[in-house]
């Protein structure tokens, strides 16, 4: 299965089940690892984690968790 987004944002919409299922794991997989790269930049940009964690929907001590001790 290959991982271009756009490729999988169609499979997910398959009327196959497995293979909708697949490119749907797939996709959480990558906007996960997206996601971990934007608050990588943005720590390192100088942003506290409180601003991270509005950006993100999130609280802030659920941003650090999730990403403060990587």
């Amino acid at each position: 299965m290959t991982n271009d987004l756009a490729t999988l944002v169609r499979q997910a919409q398959d009327d196959d089940p497995l293979l909708a299922l697949h490119a749907t794991t797939a996709l959480r997989r990558e906007i996960e690892r997206l996601e971990a790269v934007q608050v990588r930049r943005a720590r390192v940009a100088g942003l506290a984690w409180a601003q991270i964690a509005d950006a993100v929907g999130v609280s802030k001590q659920a941003v650090h968790k999730k990403y403060g001790r990587r």
